[in-house]
């Protein structure tokens, strides 16, 4: 008679912060759902078109209240490490209201969930960031969300409403756009794009 044996596989270990530490130091280590991901630094398309969403939203918002002439009333971090629930998750730029956070905590990492980030995709990380990423910032609340994405010219504008992502905006190629929450300003989208 042949016997079969069944058997059970090992749990598997949630990640720890020490597996965070322990990363390269050529990878962004992120923990997601207890998972530890590591993701390649960004290639060039990928860090210019986070460079420049970030450089004019700083120029633009990263100021006190009633510093002319731009509209101010944030804090704009690029790639800040954010501690959120049992997450640690590193968005390419994330801003703060400062009404929310009127000061900056010197620490390694922040707990306060932003009221916006972006997050540039590449062919390496859209999965996580359009899938469990974006399941962390609905459950966190934050606000709004763009998905940047160089490869197709576009950025996707997301909205938190009831708890679920609705797509608010949609604009690419060489467009000049106006975007939640910063419509104040005009961002054009071909300074984003290498050619």
């Amino acid at each position: 008679m042949d016997a079969t044996v069944a058997t059970v596989a090992e749990p598997k270990r949630k990640a720890t912060y020490d597996d965070v530490l322990a990363a390269p130091e050529h990878k962004v280590a992120e923990i997601l759902d207890g998972e530890l991901f590591l993701s390649p630094r960004p290639a060039t398309p990928h860090a210019r078109a986070s460079s420049i969403v970030g450089s004019q939203l700083v120029d633009a918002f990263d100021r006190g209240a009633g510093d002319p002439p731009r509209p101010g009333g944030w804090w704009i971090l690029a790639e800040p490490e954010l501690h959120l629930g049992p997450d640690v998750v590193v968005p390419d730029i994330a801003g703060w209201r400062r009404e929310r956070m009127p000061r900056i905590p010197n620490a390694p990492w922040l707990e306060l969930a932003p009221d916006w980030l972006c997050e540039t995709l590449s062919p390496s990380t859209a999965r996580l960031d359009r899938t469990r990423k974006l399941a962390i910032y609905a459950r966190e609340g934050v606000r709004h969300v763009w998905l940047v994405e160089p490869s197709t010219r576009t950025l996707e504008v997301l909205a938190l409403d009831g708890g679920r992502w609705v797509v608010a905006e949609n604009h690419g190629g060489d467009d000049v756009v106006r975007a939640a929450p910063f419509a104040a300003i005009e961002l054009e989208l071909a300074r984003l794009w290498l050619d």
